[in-house]
């Protein structure tokens, strides 16, 4: 009686949520093609909440027994089909394959499986609900839906008809559904498949691991040692194709025990959805008080976060150029799929390397995705044979593509080979990886090949200090130019800013720097400045948090000016041997600056201060590269003083202000067909 109302309920709610129109539809496809199958198989889309108010006792089984489930759902469609006279090729029940495509689970602890937690439970059969993000999948490879046996014995009755059909079911290997020592219940002859019935389906195998091990690529320790493994999810048929490596994903499906060389547990995907960024939740009430009281410039909030950022790793006041560039481009990454062309990369030439790896090291970690590339692992995607003996290829992420939407630090540019460097250029200039998957190598009968977004910022330095640069750099003969004769040349233009951080530069100031270094050796916890308490490390996360999540667009005036300024540069820097030093990639991170200046700034619309900003900033990254031009400007120009009080910023903003009418002066003079207007007009 039980399983009768159950029945009941499953018809009713078939009929409620059109999923029995859905059925019969589904029905006709298959009538229609008049070929006979071993299963037919039927997606339903079941809402546990809907279910749960019908009939508590079926929503029970459809989330603790799924399998008993599916049994009650398929004998209520096989009644259909035959009452319907719906397929007229089918012949048993046991032919209709039923999936219970879920939409949700309960929020409730008890259906989450938390991957940093163990034992996995593998024995319940039963949904759960898991979080990550991807980090490896494999091509598409074919597995058995179901098949159909007949015994040997062709006096037995059951050497004909469907009374022995084979379906998967969650967690079965191949081998559970098609192989050859299956016996004749009635004889106990055994049983040879008919071949011709066999019905098969797309399988794709992924692996995720939970966000708290990003942890462990941030370089980031906070003394609490965690484990973390990846694991594996089983994509199958509608569901092949949906997750792209390194986006994050809510998965409910049925946790399985796989013997391979190894017991692993994996998961069987029975529904997938991409997880959405978090919403900013705003920005500390001591940014919000800075904000109003710098409301007069366009120029003074960035210069003071610029001053008092990473308080922890370097003084206030030093390195104020590169903590610039680093949080204009910490904004323009992003959660969501924004354009490629809004990363902004960064090469920073130092001699204090280790200064600078942790001021990087610890930059990164404001963002969900900073990724820091170890050494001993690849950037780019690498293949691999799949451990489950499937002969699908496995894709492995690398720290470019796990870094989707952040920052990918790879470290120090002299520690990677030349063809990784040649890799690299080409990874940035395109913003796409391409993989080719050899046919001969892993047993296929053709060669593939695929292309992934590289949708990350790189953040690289190079040692200037060393001793094999030192004994071969050469003194340059043009003003501003420095020698970077030791880095691939065409590598140094595809990122985007070139950035000069020695003794020698503005961005360093050595006195303060060490009276840093020994108070922090002395207290590594402690809290050196005034700056470092009124704005701390979460208070910059959630600022960059809510900058990065704002729309901004160009203002007319802005637009000119920027289109104005690189037509100028390129202009002036064109000779008629090697043509234009300006890449196809300059105006779009002339825009991306713009951009990010806006951003930090919490601003929706890009002024003709930010563009000011973005040119500065531009024009002394090719400088460094190709020497001073007739648009002369200072190293230390978008910090012409340094920033100790209000007069100074007052001074700061008069200089920029002369650098803005210099900059529409070049416009005027060397951009043909530019219209530049004053303000007056």
């Amino acid at each position: 009686m039980s399983n009768l109302k159950m029945k009941e309920a499953a018809l009713i709610y078939l009929d409620r949520s059109r999923g029995l129109q859905k059925f019969i539809d589904d029905c006709k496809y298959y009538n229609a093609s008049k070929q006979s199958y071993a299963v037919y198989r039927f997606n339903i889309l079941i809402n546990p909440s809907d279910i749960v108010e019908l009939d508590a006792e079926l929503g029970n089984h459809i989330l603790h027994q799924p399998l008993k489930a599916a049994q009650v759902f398929q004998s209520v469609c096989f009644i259909a089909v035959k009452t319907l006279s719906l397929i007229g090729q089918l012949q048993t029940e046991t032919q209709i394959n039923i999936v219970l495509k879920l939409t949700h689970l309960p929020p409730l602890p008890s259906y989450s499986l938390d991957l940093c937690k163990f034992p996995l439970d593998y024995t319940s059969q039963r949904f759960y609900m898991v979080q990550g993000i991807v980090i490896a999948m494999t091509t598409l490879t074919k597995y058995t839906q179901g098949a159909r046996f007949l015994c040997s014995d062709e006096a037995c009755p059951l050497s004909k008809g469907f009374q022995y059909v084979r379906v998967h079911v969650p967690g079965a290997t191949e081998s559970a559904t098609v192989r050859s020592d299956f016996l004749c219940d009635l004889c106990s002859s055994s049983l040879q498949e008919d071949r011709k019935f066999r019905v098969l389906g797309d399988k794709q195998i992924v692996e995720i691991i939970t966000t708290k091990a990003l942890h462990a690529f941030q370089g980031y320790s906070n003394n609490q040692p965690f484990r973390f493994q990846s694991v594996t999810v089983f994509l199958r048929d509608e569901s092949v194709n949906k997750m792209n490596i390194g986006n994050e994903y809510k998965i409910i499906g049925i946790p399985t025990c796989v013997k391979t060389s190894q017991t692993a547990v994996c998961i069987e995907a029975n529904s997938i959805t991409f997880c959405n960024p978090k919403v900013p939740s705003g920005i500390s009430d001591n940014f919000r008080c800075l904000l109003s009281l710098t409301s007069s410039s366009c120029w003074k909030f960035t210069a003071i976060l610029a001053n008092i950022f990473a308080s922890q790793i370097v003084p206030p006041g030093t390195y104020n150029l590169l903590k610039l560039c680093l949080l204009m481009s910490l904004v323009q990454t992003s959660d969501r799929n924004k354009e490629l062309e809004d990363c902004l990369d960064l090469l920073i030439i130092t001699s204090d390397t280790l200064l600078i790896d942790r001021l990087l090291n610890f930059s990164i970690n404001l963002v969900p995705r900073g990724i820091r590339h170890p050494i001993s692992t690849e950037i780019f995607p690498t293949l691999s044979r799949n451990k489950y003996g499937t002969g699908a290829v496995s894709i492995q992420a690398g720290s470019a593509l796990l870094a989707k939407g952040g920052i990918c630090f790879i470290g120090d540019l002299a520690s990677h080979k030349k063809d990784k460097l040649e890799q690299l250029q080409s990874a940035v200039e395109s913003r796409s990886i391409t993989v080719y998957i050899s046919g001969k190598k892993f047993g296929d009968d053709m060669d593939q090949q695929m292309t992934f977004p590289v949708q990350c910022s790189f953040w690289s330095f190079v040692d200037m200090d060393s001793s094999s640069r030192r004994n071969i750099q050469k003194t340059s003969t043009l003003i501003g130019q420095m020698d970077c004769s030791l880095i691939p040349a065409n590598l140094v233009e595809t990122f985007g800013l070139l950035i000069n951080c020695n003794e020698s530069s503005p961005c360093h100031l050595l006195f303060p720097t060490v009276q840093h270094t020994l108070k922090k050796a002395i207290d590594p916890e402690g809290l050196l400045y005034v700056a470092s308490k009124q704005f701390t490390t979460e208070d910059f996360g959630k600022l960059l948090a809510f900058a990065k999540d704002l729309n901004v667009e160009f203002s007319l005036e802005a637009e000119r000016i920027i289109h104005g300024y690189y037509l100028a540069s390129r202009r002036i820097r064109t000779d008629s041997i090697c043509g234009s030093k300006l890449s196809a990639s300059a105006l779009k991170y002339l825009v991306s600056l713009s951009e990010a200046h806006a951003r930090l700034n919490l601003r929706n619309k890009v002024l003709k201060e930010d563009v000011l900003i973005a040119a500065l900033l531009f024009e002394t990254s090719l400088t460094l590269k190709y020497g001073a031009t007739v648009f002369c400007v200072a190293p230390n120009a978008v910090f012409p003083f340094e920033l100790y009080d209000e007069e100074y910023l007052e001074q700061r903003d008069i200089y920029l202000t002369q650098c803005q009418q210099q900059l529409q002066q070049f416009i005027a003079t060397y951009g043909p067909g530019t219209a530049v207007f004053a303000s007056d007009e």
